[in-house]
């Protein structure tokens, strides 16, 4: 978030202005000043005060609504910060530091298609931070070939600006251009979280988690709660055969990324490895509420319903799923159970047995790495 105006002084100037204020409470631009001066020193509920005592003396000058934005974005009410941006904006549509900070309350708000919108060459000629913002918007809407464009153009333009790098190695990741996100992540360097999720992930997808852990480790030291690398370090304990605790951290990662398929699918094999199947298909099942199109959702269900030994409504859902991606894991796996419980109902011990031994394919790929295949190329 940017501030449209600018205010300079010592480190004591908002204990200053206080100091003045209780001489003369309603004086005006001395309230202006002191919240001002609040939020530069990051006090924004002192600064949120402070314009509330002003609005209640007076209607608010456009810089002082622009104090109650950015306290309202500092102290997360973002849509309160996104109804003071648009209102500034009617007035003054062309000013790029405002466009800004609403495209930054609206992605916050998972309005990324609005975020993006409002971020053109000429708010990050003046906000160069926007860039970055631009890029995760079309990265968070699918749009891999547009993020890549306009991140490497930028990137060409100023090669230092690190935090492009790590976003810009991520998008990659994604778009599968896998020397592309090793090249960037590397050069965004050992203190960028996103950068480190990518080189992560690249580790898990030459089968090295035990590697691939202290990056995502490093990473949530940097950004905690960083989604990518909580699903990342979930992938590799999964790997490493510690399902609980890969349970909890992709469980923490599929409430980040809210519709993220590949994180959801992953925390309910994680949760069926260590044993809670309840948890596991209530996982399963919120995947395929956010997207009945997406072929592990059905294939998931299946391997489910052969543990309950319902094997016709399995039957149904492996079709669906075979029908959608003839490569899906999880119906691979639930047609091996099938298979090997002869048709019968089999006991939930020797299904058990079953899933957890039986390979998805010809070369071997077990539930865990088919998992870590996925969470890499999660499809959002």
């Amino acid at each position: 978030m940017a501030n449209s105006t600018t205010h300079s002084g010592s480190e004591s100037q908002f204990a200053a202005l206080t100091a003045f204020l209780k001489q003369d409470p309603n004086n005006l631009p001395l309230l202006a000043d002191a919240a001002a001066a609040a939020l530069d020193e990051s006090q924004p509920s002192a600064a949120a005060d402070l314009v509330a005592r002003y609005a209640s003396l007076s209607p608010l000058p456009p810089t002082v609504r622009n104090i109650a934005g950015l306290a309202a974005l500092n102290l997360g009410r973002f849509s309160e910060a996104a109804r003071i941006f648009e209102d500034l904006l009617a007035d003054a549509p062309g000013d790029p530091v405002l466009r800004f900070n609403l495209a930054w309350a609206r992605a916050v708000l998972d309005d990324h298609a609005g975020a993006e919108a409002l971020i053109d060459d000429a708010v990050v000629q003046v906000v160069p931070k926007a860039a970055a913002l631009k890029v995760r918007s079309l990265h968070r809407l699918s749009r891999l070939e547009d993020a890549l464009a306009f991140g490497l153009g930028f990137s060409e333009r100023n090669p230092d600006d690190r935090v492009m790098l790590g976003v810009i190695s991520l998008v990659a990741l994604d778009a599968h251009e896998y020397d592309l996100a090793r090249s960037y992540a590397e050069r965004a360097g050992p203190d960028n979280s996103e950068g480190l999720a990518t080189l992560g992930m690249l580790h898990l997808a030459e089968h090295r988690p035990a590697e691939a852990l202290p990056l995502f480790d490093a990473s949530l030291s940097l950004q905690p709660g960083f989604g990518r690398s909580q699903l990342g370090r979930g992938l590799a304990k999964l790997a490493l055969g510690e399902p609980s605790e890969a349970a909890m951290a992709l469980d923490a990662g599929a409430a980040t990324f809210g519709d993220h398929l590949g994180t959801w699918i992953a925390t309910g094999w994680a949760a069926f490895v260590a044993g809670d199947l309840v948890r596991a298909r209530e996982r399963f099942e919120t995947a395929l509420r956010l997207d009945d199109t997406f072929s592990e959702c059905h294939g998931s269900l299946a391997a489910m319903d052969v543990f309950d030994g319902d094997l016709e409504t399995a039957e149904r859902r492996i079709e669906v799923a075979f029908r959608l991606d003839q490569r899906c894991f999880s119906a691979s796996l639930a047609k091996s159970l099938m298979l090997a419980a002869g048709g019968d109902n089999a006991g939930a011990e020797r299904v058990w047995e079953i899933a957890l031994n039986t390979p998805l394919d010809a070369t071997g790929v077990t539930i865990a790495q088919a998992m870590v295949n996925l969470g890499i190329s999660a499809r959002r």
